[in-house]
C-alpha cells in the first residue's frame, strides 16, 4: 500500500473499526486455545448440568464463567477453540481461492486467446455448480471418522468453489495492464513472459486481489458456519462457531447464550472483515 492509499485508509473510520474487529477475532483464534481454562471436550455433567440435564447458568459454577453446554463441556473453552477452527477454515480456504483466482486471472488476461477462453469457460462451469448439492455429495463421498480429514475436505471444498469472482476481476485488470506502453515495450525488448508477469502485471493486480481476499474471509466464515450448522462442515468432537449453533439450538429457550454467544462472534467477525474490505477498496481506488 503506497503512502496515499495508507492515508486514505487511516482517515476511513469504518476501515479502522473493521481492522480492530478483525484483529480481535484473529487474536482470539490465535491465542484463544492457549487461554482456554479447560479442555474443550472434557465433560463435567455433574457440575455443569442440573438434574433435568439443562446447562447451568452463567457464572454459576466456579472455574466456568460462561457455564456449560448441552453435554457438560465448558462453554468458554468451546468458544475459544471453536473460533480457532472457524478462522482456520476461513483463512486457509481464502488462501486457496486467492491463489487460484490470482493465477488463473493473470494468465487469462495476459495471454488471451485460447487460454482466456478456456479459463472463462472454467469459471462459468464452477459458477453453475449448486454449492449445497456439491457439498453434500463431497461429504458423502469423502466421509471420514477422522476430524482432520473432514477439515481438509472442507478447506478444499470452500477454496475451490470461491475463486471465480477474483479471477474475473484480476483478468479484467490484467487485460488493461497488458496494453500499457511500458509492458508492450518490455515484451518488444525480449523480456520473458514470466519476468513481465512478476515485475509489471502482478504488482498492478495485487491491490484488487487483496480487497477481494479480505471480503472472501467474511464469506468463508458464513459458509463454514452454515455448513457446520447443517452437519456438513466441522465434525465432532471438534467445535466451530457454526457447529455450536447447531448444538445449542434445542436449548434456545432455557439457555439462549449457547446460541447468542457463537452467533455474536460470527456477526462480529463478518462485520469486521467486510468493513476492512470496504476500507481497502476505497484506499486502493485511484479515483479517490
Amino acid at each position: 500500500m503506497d503512502s496515499r492509499a495508507f492515508r486514505r485508509f487511516r482517515k476511513n473510520r469504518g476501515a479502522l473499526i473493521g481492522l480492530v474487529l478483525s484483529g480481535i477475532v484473529c487474536a482470539l483464534a490465535l491465542f484463544g486455545p492457549l487461554a482456554a481454562p479447560h479442555p474443550p471436550d472434557e465433560q463435567r455433567r455433574e457440575a455443569l448440568l442440573d438434574e433435568r440435564g439443562i446447562p447451568a447458568a452463567i457464572a454459576a459454577v466456579d472455574g466456568h464463567p460462561l457455564g456449560g453446554d448441552t453435554v457438560g463441556r465448558d462453554e468458554l473453552s468451546r468458544l475459544l477453540h471453536g473460533g480457532a477452527i472457524s478462522m482456520a477454515v476461513a483463512l486457509v480456504a481464502t488462501a486457496i481461492a486467492v491463489f487460484l483466482g490470482l493465477t488463473i486471472g493473470v494468465l487469462s488476461g495476459y495471454f488471451g486467446g485460447l487460454t482466456d477462453m478456456a479459463s472463462m469457460r472454467l469459471v462459468d462451469l464452477v459458477l453453475s455448480v449448486p454449492f449445497l448439492l456439491l457439498a453434500i455429495t463431497v461429504q458423502r463421498v469423502f466421509s471420514s471418522t477422522d476430524p482432520d480429514e473432514s477439515l481438509m475436505v472442507l478447506f478444499g471444498l470452500l477454496g475451490f468453489l470461491s475463486w471465480t469472482t477474483l479471477a474475473r476481476v484480476v483478468r479484467a485488470k490484467a487485460l488493461q495492464v497488458r496494453r500499457l506502453e511500458y509492458v508492450q515495450a518490455a515484451i518488444a525488448l525480449g523480456m520473458g513472459h514470466g519476468r513481465v508477469l512478476l515485475r509489471h502485471v502482478l504488482p498492478n493486480v495485487i491491490g484488487p486481489a487483496i480487497v477481494i481476499g479480505t471480503t472472501l474471509v467474511a464469506q468463508m466464515i458464513i459458509a463454514e458456519s452454515a455448513m457446520s450448522y447443517l452437519g456438513l462442515g466441522v465434525q465432532p468432537p471438534r467445535a466451530s462457531w457454526g457447529s455450536m449453533l447447531r448444538e445449542g439450538q434445542d436449548m434456545l429457550t432455557v439457555a439462549p447464550r449457547l446460541v447468542l454467544l457463537p452467533a455474536g462472534l460470527i456477526v462480529m467477525a463478518v462485520f469486521g472483515f467486510n468493513l476492512l474490505g470496504e476500507g481497502l477498496r476505497d484506499a486502493f481506488d485511484p479515483k479517490e
